[in-house]
């Protein structure tokens, strides 16, 4: 079983800011692999905080010499974005052998597979005028459910722009995501304010430092709003997570999760303690972005999913086989990730 590793580099369009930093530039790496007698795809595109980085996933694909054995001897188990990319390619190979989409793979025969996804509009930080102008395009766009980034300023200029974007979009689901750059006194301040300016929030994700379970599970039992993990998922065991009842969201990033397969059973283990699952990017290429919906479909009908990423990108390894139209994305129904749409791919080589 032969493996080939390629490089690439994807601008985004302009630089995403976040509590943690501007992303301006995504870099990883194509997997090839073949799976009896066809070929898999996968990608690891990893980005440090959530994933291992480009220098430790580049040293762990190169130990890679046979997909299956690779993911049966654990010896990516440090590198997540590695991991997904290697399992990745192994899935699309073995779905393609049985000429069924990814997500029927996944499922198996008997289970539920969505055939569209909804997604949302992810909106940076901006100042409150311009947060209103990006969910107003958002919402002419055809998109049901929008995420502000919060946590880059202050805590009164973040609540101003969730005012601003409920006086903008006033049907429209509103999240909001901190990127863990709150303390628990300025998170809760900000719910506070928000509730008191009469505003709803769908949910507020990742509030405080990732490693704060205790603190996540004390301020949800505060807080008006739902409460969403999503870098906690990289710092702690989804167990001590369900236990401690810190979320009632878990946002599941397959490249920060190892790949589609860890994903789901982290999805099933959410199931059964009655949280909801979110499947989102870390703003990836198309085939790790396409493997995601997979996996959204994977889960029969979940909430709105953060999908919609690939605009970001100011080009992509290939054209997109699952575009956004009024804010759905239709799951390609195969063969694997979307039959022959990752033939040829645009890398650097």
């Amino acid at each position: 079983m032969s493996v080939d590793v390629t490089r690439f580099a994807l601008p985004l369009e302009r630089p995403l800011s976040t509590a943690r930093g501007d992303i301006s530039v995504r870099r990883g790496f194509v997997v090839r692999g073949t799976v009896g007698d066809v070929q898999g795809v996968g990608e690891a595109t990893p980005l440090p905080g959530w994933t291992e980085s480009y220098d430790d996933c580049r040293r762990a694909l190169d130990l890679v010499d046979d997909l299956g054995a690779a993911l049966a001897a654990n010896v990516l188990d440090d590198a997540p974005a590695a991991r997904h990319a290697v399992s990745l390619a192994l899935f699309d190979g073995r779905a393609r052998g049985e000429g069924v989409s990814l997500a029927r793979f996944l499922v198996g025969d008997g289970g539920d597979v969505a055939e569209t996804v909804a997604v949302n509009a992810t909106v940076g930080d901006e100042r409150p005028t311009e947060t209103a102008d990006a969910v107003t395009t958002a919402v002419a766009s055809g998109y049901d459910c929008v995420k502000l980034k919060v946590g880059v300023g202050p805590v009164e200029r973040d609540v101003e722009r969730v005012v601003a974007a409920r006086e903008a979009a006033a049907e429209v689901a509103l999240r909001v995501d901190a990127n863990g750059a709150w303390t628990t006194d300025e998170a809760t301040r900000f719910v506070e304010r928000v509730a008191e300016r009469g505003v709803d929030l769908e949910y507020v994700e990742q509030p405080l430092d990732a490693a704060d379970v205790a603190g996540h599970a004390s301020f949800r039992e505060r807080c008006p709003f739902r409460v969403a993990v999503d870098e906690t998922l990289a710092t702690s065991t989804v167990d001590e997570i369900l236990a401690r009842a810190a979320a009632d969201v878990l946002v599941l990033k397959p490249m920060a999760l190892g790949g589609v397969d860890q994903s789901l059973a982290v999805a099933e283990q959410a199931r059964e303690a009655d949280v909801d699952s979110v499947v989102t990017t870390t703003i990836d290429a198309v085939v790790a972005r396409t493997g995601a919906l997979h996996v959204a479909a994977a889960l029969g009908d979940p909430p709105a999913c953060g999908l919609a990423t690939g605009d970001f990108l100011s080009r992509d390894l290939a054209a997109d086989p699952a575009p956004v139209v009024d804010g759905e994305m239709t799951v390609p129904a195969g063969p694997g990730l979307a039959g022959e749409a990752f033939s040829a791919l645009d890398v650097d080589g």
